[in-house]
């Protein structure tokens, strides 16, 4: 135990230190790291009773009071009491304490965004999905038993293998469709705009057991493609399709397309679940004879 409270404190020196929350203003600011805190917590626009901010950030209240008697001096928040209780006193941001709050706010988001272009993607990916873990553990959360994160080399022939190999097992689809899975990873492999597309992996144990990509659409205006959705048998009810899904959603709609659309075959009905439950309607259909057999391909289409 001692050696864990050591790891643990100086992780604590080291990142409050990075951040420079020691400094004596935020971010080369006039307020310090507690009252840019109470700014946030008002900044959702409603008033908030002071009972309610001092449970929220654990504050003994005569320093809540100093805090905001400071910020309300500056004009940045102006506190009443409530009328269907005199009791209770509220707080809300001022137009000057918002302009403050959000600019304090970018400037935090801008020196995040520093510390993360400076790590490799990898590395960065391992580093956000540390802190997840670290957030989930201490909020009493279950962590997630699978890690999603970037290619590396190698993934793209780990893509084809599975899916020849998978859709052979389940489906009986011949050699044609493993081909066109070798298309589609050797396109983006050779093409891919890193802006605009991206794909993961997702691992438990360090082995890959699902795979999922965001490409640009061959289709008119802004419109991304969802493309080689796979969660092996042994992953199976983990919400780890769901995961992949969502987060190939969250980057289209980061990256400013307008829609995704993805190609699938009838009768794949976990799949067809989830592309339901995240919004997508089917678009078309067709029969087709294709990968040895006859099968009804369909277009999926969601808004953004």
């Amino acid at each position: 135990m001692k050696t864990e409270i050591e790891v643990v404190r100086t992780f604590n020196r080291d990142y409050t230190r990075l951040l420079g929350v020691l400094d004596e203003g935020l971010l080369d600011s006039p307020y310090s790291l507690t009252e840019a805190r109470l700014l946030f917590e008002l900044s959702g626009g409603a008033e908030l009773a002071t009972l309610g901010l001092r449970e929220a950030l654990g504050l003994d209240p005569g320093y809540l009071s100093r805090l905001l008697a400071r910020l309300e001096a500056d004009g940045l928040v102006v506190r009443s009491r409530s009328g269907a209780d005199l009791r209770r006193q509220l707080v809300r941001l001022t137009p000057r304490g918002r302009e403050i709050f959000t600019d304090l706010d970018a400037r935090s988001a801008a020196q995040v965004e520093g510390l993360l272009r400076e790590l490799p993607a990898d590395r960065r990916h391992r580093l956000v999905q540390a802190m997840r873990a670290v957030g989930g553990i201490l909020a009493g959360a279950a962590p997630e038993p699978y890690v999603l994160r970037p290619l590396r080399p190698g993934d793209l022939g780990w893509v084809v293998w599975r899916h020849g190999v998978f859709y052979a097992e389940e489906r009986g689809w011949d050699a044609t469709y493993e081909a066109l899975v070798a298309r589609i990873t050797a396109g983006y492999g050779e093409h891919h705009d890193p802006a605009r597309e991206n794909a993961w992996i997702a691992e438990i144990d360090g082995e890959p057991v699902g795979s999922i990509f965001c490409v640009r659409a061959d289709r008119p205006g802004d419109v991304a493609q969802l493309r080689l959705l796979l969660v092996e048998p042994q992953a199976r009810g983990l919400g780890l399709g769901r995961r992949l899904v969502e987060e190939c959603l969250a980057f289209a709609r980061g990256a400013g397309y307008r829609e995704m659309v993805l190609w699938t075959v009838a009768g794949l009905a976990a799949s067809r679940h989830l592309y339901v439950k995240a919004g997508f309607e089917l678009e078309s259909e067709r029969d087709e004879e294709r990968f040895g057999e006859e099968i009804t391909a369909q277009w999926w289409r969601l808004e953004l």
